[in-house]
């Protein structure tokens, strides 16, 4: 195993001690220098609920091979997200008792995210870029045109919205309109792309000119057809030049062999066309070439190309150059027949692209002879495009910046209200003369509407799916029915509240308060969709697989899915794609902040589930879909937290690290209030200072760590592994209004206290640790 140069690892004994090769040490990171010798679960106790099933079917006997497994192995002490494969074996001691388990393993996540780029890029490609759209149109199932470039337009002649539906056909040429027709009929019943040629009249010229008009359809996650993307290009110079390429082509054909003959028809023909026309024979040397493709040569590489030259040889200073023609002249002089788009000539002097059709030429016997080759510059289409394409992005970012407009301002519009409230309290609450009682009243919505701002911060972060949840295995049956009893208090007489349980309990894992949360908040709006009156009914159903909702693929599950119906007046069709925006919301004013359902559908994407909705009048369903759990084990209670505040002498030392000037002076106030020792340091840096001058003195300083999570230089979680690893006895809480490493792992296994937060709140947990270290005494 050390000589090996493949990762692997080996967990030895009753303990699962850990051994590894020099391989594997990048993998720890930064848990490789306490990580040998230590137990497999301690090392590697931030992904032990995921791997621990493995584990205990390995030393069962089973080995185990997973595949492209996602990960977060947090190796610089930050989540990442990294995938795995790897196979654990059982490994057997002397007497054939398995005493361990073998893991090799191999990183895949470049290849992962690899693959899903491209497969990314092979769907952006399929529905824009390989299109190469000189006049874009898209049109609905049934065929009916909803959009278009004005560039169609212009070359009809047609006013504006004229072309929509099938308004577009007027343009057509009278021969061409039933055969067009039957070609999108046939498209549109097979779900076949569309391809089909026509002419146009145009408005400059008032002659037709032939287009080729190509479609293909997009699909949803049911293969249902949504929308058909297509793009009309002119063909007219290219058709005509087709037809006499196959017209010269098979005098060629005839005359190869005769040379004076073949140059007096090449001259006639083809000397009058601004097309590139070229032949070459099996070897590379020109059979022949027109004035133009001989003139755009020497502009392009500054020598003149002639019959009977070798073109690989002329383009030896231009090696990328000449490998490209080479390649592409090679597939034509093969055999084969195609049309490419390519890029020549140096960067430095011209740089022009060109649509390439190449065919076989061969003798009068039909024996292949050499390729030729007709080219016509498309530089300024292709330029054309990239200025569409550039457009397009300039239009997404615009529509970006309109939606972070609209969040900004709700957010400033509902914080504005709560802090008008809390300064005129303030202002009354200086006034000397001030009755007691309303000095309490001010008081009171003083610290009514700190909580009205941060449950609004809590909707915000849940909606963005950054708040940070406390997720436990609760009985989601038992939670459903207590909300349908509270409901069917206060909802009033004229509505009817039932719920549809399971026999069987039906366990998830979330936070019970938020799932709470978001069942509260899908009732109250259908509260008012009822007006006050109608049916309310709440339903859970196990085992569930999660169906494909809003474009995201479907999971088999299980999920518990938990319903809100109700009958009252049903969502319009115009909303129902905005329903779960921030500050959207129907109601009249004062009437809603329009964050109740972005809560719930936060709530539900943060947890690994989602919210699926139907309505129609008289009947609306909102869905919370939520992974199932097993049954949780059974575990001990708590002990309980004492009750006695911390009196001279029971205080504890405590080292508070806080970044911020105002917060900081605060937060050690209100520990001297509470009878403890505070010292603060401003950083994770000066904390590990003053634990390292602790030492000094012989006996530990400080009983417990108050840490800020979000701070420059090193943050609070960092701090926090650190001081678990070196200080294993010394409690560390943590305390943040939001940080993102928290909304994707909890708190990390350590003691969180929530922004903003109280006296009441901190004497809570600190009269908890007085205690254990009295109990420790």
């Amino acid at each position: 195993m050390l000589a090996c140069p493949t990762a692997m690892f080996l967990a030895w004994g009753p303990d699962l001690l850990c051994f590894y090769n020099d391989a594997y040490r990048p993998i720890l990171g930064y848990r490789l220098p306490t990580s040998l010798g230590r137990p497999f679960r301690t090392v590697w106790a931030s992904i032990w609920d995921e791997i621990e099933p493995l584990v205990a079917a390995t030393l069962a006997g089973e080995s185990q091979v997973l595949t492209d497994r996602m990960l977060d192995l947090s190796r610089e002490g930050l989540p990442e997200q990294s995938w795995w494969s790897f196979t654990y074996s059982p490994v057997r001691d002397d007497a054939g008792r398995i005493a361990g388990l073998l893991c090799v393993t191999a990183e895949t996540t470049a290849r992962v995210l690899g693959e899903a780029r491209l497969r990314e890029s092979e769907d952006h490609f399929r529905h824009t870029v390989e299109l190469n759209p000189q006049v874009p149109w898209t049109c609905d199932p049934d065929g009916n045109v909803t959009s278009y470039s004005n560039r169609w337009l212009d070359l009809t002649g047609q006013a504006p919205g004229e072309p929509l539906g099938a308004g577009w056909m007027r343009a057509l040429h009278p021969d061409d309109l039933a055969p067009t027709q039957a070609v999108f009929a046939a498209s549109l019943a097979s779900g076949e792309p569309v391809d089909v040629d026509y002419r146009i009249r145009v408005a400059a010229s008032g002659t037709y000119r032939w287009m080729r008009a190509r479609a293909y359809p997009r699909r949803d996650a049911g293969g249902t057809i949504i929308r058909w993307y297509g793009v009309v290009e002119d063909i007219h110079d290219r058709r005509r030049a087709e037809e006499r390429l196959r017209e010269v082509n098979a005098v060629l054909e005839r005359r190869v062999a005769e040379a004076l003959a073949q140059r007096k028809l090449w001259a006639d023909v083809f000397e009058t066309t601004d097309a590139l026309v070229a032949a070459l024979d099996a070897e590379y040397r020109v059979l022949a070439l027109n004035r133009a493709y001989a003139e755009e040569f020497e502009s392009l590489y500054g020598v003149r190309p002639r019959i009977g030259d070798d073109l690989l040889a002329l383009l030896a200073p231009w090696p990328e150059h000449q490998a490209a023609t080479r390649a592409i002249w090679g597939r034509a002089l093969a055999g084969a027949d195609f049309t490419v788009v390519e890029a020549f000539g140096d960067p430095a002097v011209r740089r022009a692209s060109y649509e390439l059709t190449y065919t076989s030429l061969r003798d009068a016997e039909g024996r292949r002879i050499g390729a030729f080759q007709y080219a016509t510059d498309v530089t300024e289409r292709l330029h054309e495009q990239e200025q569409l394409r550039q457009a397009e992005d300039a239009l997404r970012q615009s529509q970006k910046m309109e939606a972070v407009g609209q969040l900004t301002g709700g957010v400033a519009h509902d914080f504005n209200n709560l802090l008008t409230i809390i300064r005129s309290s303030v202002e009354f609450l200086r006034r000397p003369e001030l009755p007691e009682v309303r000095k309490a009243r001010y008081l009171d919505a003083v610290s009514d509407t700190v909580d009205r701002a941060a449950k609004l911060t809590g909707q915000l972060l849940a909606f963005a799916r950054r708040q940070a949840l406390k997720p436990e295995i609760f009985d989601a049956g038992a939670r459903l029915q207590a909300i349908a009893e509270m409901l069917d208090q206060i909802m009033g007489a004229r509505i009817r509240v039932a719920a549809a349980l399971p026999e069987a309990p039906c366990f998830v894992r979330a936070d019970a308060s938020q799932f709470e949360t978001a069942l509260v908040n899908m009732a109250v709006n259908a509260r008012d969709a009822m007006a006050g009156e109608g049916h309310l009914t709440l339903r859970l159903t196990g085992g569930q697989a999660l169906p494909a909702i809003r474009g995201h693929a479907a999971n088999a599950g299980p999920f518990a899915a938990v319903s809100v119906s109700d009958t009252g007046s049903g969502i319009a069709e115009a909303d129902l794609a905005r329903i779960f925006e921030p500050f959207f919301t129907t109601k009249e004013v004062g009437k809603g902040t329009g964050l109740g359902l972005s809560q719930v559908i936060g709530f539900a994407k943060q947890s690994g589930g989602d919210v699926a909705v139907a309505s129609r009048p008289g009947e609306t369903t909102f869905t919370l879909y939520l992974p199932q759990a097993e049954a949780p084990r059974a575990v001990a209670g708590p002990a309980a937290p004492a009750s006695a505040p911390a009196g001279p002498g029971r205080g504890l030392c405590v080292l508070v690290v806080e970044d911020n000037l105002e917060v900081g002076r605060f937060c050690t106030q209100i520990l001297e209030d509470l009878g403890h020792r505070p010292v603060w340091a401003h950083n994770a840096e000066a904390a590990l200072a003053e634990l390292a001058r602790e030492g000094d003195g012989g006996a530990a300083r400080f009983d417990a760590v108050f840490s800020d999570v979000v701070m420059p230089g090193m943050g609070g979680i960092a701090l926090a592994r650190r001081l678990r690893a070196s200080r294993p006895d010394l409690p560390v809480v943590l305390t943040s209004g939001y940080s993102h490493v928290l909304a994707q792992d909890d708190a990390h296994g350590f003691e969180l206290v929530r922004k903003p937060y109280s006296a009441e709140e901190l004497a809570q947990i600190f009269e908890t640790l007085t205690a254990r270290r009295h109990e420790a005494d």
